[in-house]
């Protein structure tokens, strides 16, 4: 055991402590992030237009400021881009996170010099209450790898631009930057395929302890690395004991992951975005992910179901409840307000108060007025492999509202790595879950309206040759799990396994 494992114990210890210290007063917390937020708001540009300099509640904040998205602060983000100051945030940006958008191109997401340093500690402070619940550090010692985007920035009018994790490269500790995989030059090459393979070949005879990615990227990762060895997982790397994973729900992958592997491991599951570090996984025994209160965030809150409704209620954290799915909206000391990220979370606690991802707003099915979220398949699915030999490598869903004979349905685009042997019998276990878990689903299914689902079959590695199909293969990008339109089924059809 190295001096460095050693003393990472006691400072696990002091920083975990930190954060249960404001974690126990939460409202408190959030009371100070927000006055904070409106104080050193006032005189930029939107402080102004939005008449910061009076607001002393929440009330007077939500009647001035109204929930949007980036289009809604595109022009305010465009004068950052342009090099204006004082805009959005005091100052300039010091980075803008570059992501895919949908209506206006490429996003530029600003990142200021208080909100980087959530993003590191927030992400620190999982592996620390990791370390303090095993009362372990020897993982330290091993090698660690990050699948992530390149750590190449370009100049945006004087201001760093380039994807969250590529930002993040660059605040890697020193002491773990000798234990820290792949190499700088492996991790700038740009293509996926091409990276990957160099990811294979300088890990192959390390001693790994820790992998972190995104799963369905990390999956292609373990593959190459068996096809090539003929090993599994744990064979090549004895010493890797967790998987640190963000960006999707992780039960689809898990069994294909456990067999990859060859021996059961810990998970830590973060929830990074580019608009700031959200939660994280504390405990490997208790549900949900730590909401982080002292980060410059300030949350609300508005019930899914009610979102697009004209006057929908917006609430602050005291007035959450466990097992609601609610939009996120954020505040941060970056600039972003009333800002809705997309996504739907559900409260597993209020005593910490901790959430799971339950899927995107947008990402949803109701063509026949079903109401389907992104949790209910991901149940259907887990529901349906669960005991079973049966493997998945991705999939997504969409309506089938014009077929060529008969009712309309939904249609399940799956890509197995082990496929089941009865493949009409697994679709009925699924369509059963859907129907357990949605009463508008149940219904219009015992009312004829849909039949039960259809799965089609992905060939193998097609997933991956549709994102290369549309230039988004790699890196930060991620398959929507369903849709309400078919803008991804109709182009699947050129990828099935016929």
């Amino acid at each position: 055991m190295s001096i460095k494992s050693i003393f990472a114990i006691p400072f696990a210890k002091i920083a975990t402590k930190q954060v249960n210290k404001w974690a126990r007063k939460p409202h408190k917390t959030q009371k100070k992030v927000f006055k904070n937020l409106i104080a050193q708001a006032k005189e930029t540009a939107f402080g102004k237009d939005h008449d910061f300099k009076n607001i002393v509640s929440y009330d007077d904040f939500k009647k001035r400021v109204k929930v949007t998205d980036y289009e809604g602060l595109k022009p305010y983000v465009d004068r950052m881009v342009a090099g204006e100051s004082d805009v959005l945030w005091k100052g300039k940006p010091l980075y803008f996170a570059k992501t895919s958008g949908t209506t206006s191109g490429a996003k530029y997401i600003p990142i200021s010099k208080e909100s980087m340093p959530t993003h590191i500690k927030a992400a620190r402070n999982a592996l620390l209450f990791y370390i303090v619940e095993k009362n372990d550090a020897s993982f330290v010692d091993g090698k660690m790898i990050f699948l992530q985007g390149s750590p190449v920035l370009e100049d945006k009018n004087g201001v760093k631009l380039g994807r969250l994790s590529g930002i993040a490269a660059h605040y890697v500790p020193n002491y773990l930057l000798k234990n820290r995989l792949p190499s700088w030059e492996t991790n700038c090459i740009e293509d996926w395929d091409t990276k990957v393979n160099a990811v294979v070949e300088e890990t192959l005879h390390e001693d790994l302890s820790v992998i972190s990615g995104i799963p369905s990227w990390v999956q292609m990762y373990f593959e190459k690395l068996i096809e090539k060895t003929g090993k599994s997982i744990s064979e090549i790397f004895p010493n890797f004991n967790f998987f640190v994973y963000g960006g999707v729900n992780f039960e689809p992958y898990k069994n294909k992951f456990e067999a990859l592997i060859g021996k059961k491991v810990d998970y830590i599951e973060l929830y990074p975005a580019s608009e700031g570090f959200i939660a994280y996984q504390d405990s490997q025994t208790e549900k949900g992910m730590l909401l982080q209160l002292d980060s410059g965030i300030f949350y609300e809150f508005i019930i899914a179901t009610e979102f697009y409704n004209e006057n929908a209620t917006r609430i602050s954290l005291k007035d959450v409840k466990i097992g609601v799915n609610y939009v996120i909206i954020l505040n941060t000391t970056a600039g972003l307000w009333g800002y809705n990220i997309g996504d739907t979370v559900e409260f597993t606690s209020t005593k910490p108060y901790k959430i799971k991802v339950t899927g995107r707003i947008k990402h949803f099915i109701s063509a026949f007025g079903e109401h389907v979220i992104g949790k209910e398949v991901e149940k259907a699915l887990k529901d349906s492999i669960s005991g079973t030999n049966i493997n998945i490598s991705e999939f997504t869903v969409a309506p089938q509202v014009n077929p060529e004979s008969g009712l309309p349905y939904h249609e399940w685009f799956i890509e197995f790595t082990d496929e089941p042997k009865d493949l009409e019998k697994f679709s009925t276990l699924i369509d059963a879950s859907m129907q357990a878990q949605n009463i508008y689903y149940f219904d219009l299914i015992t009312g004829k309206v849909l039949r039960p689902l259809v799965i089609r079959k992905v060939k193998k590695g097609g997933f991956h040759e549709y994102m290369k199909s549309i230039g988004k293969f790699g890196g930060q990008n991620k398959i929507p799990q369903l849709s309400d339109n078919r803008k991804i089924a109709d182009v699947l059809q050129d990828f099935l396994d016929v």
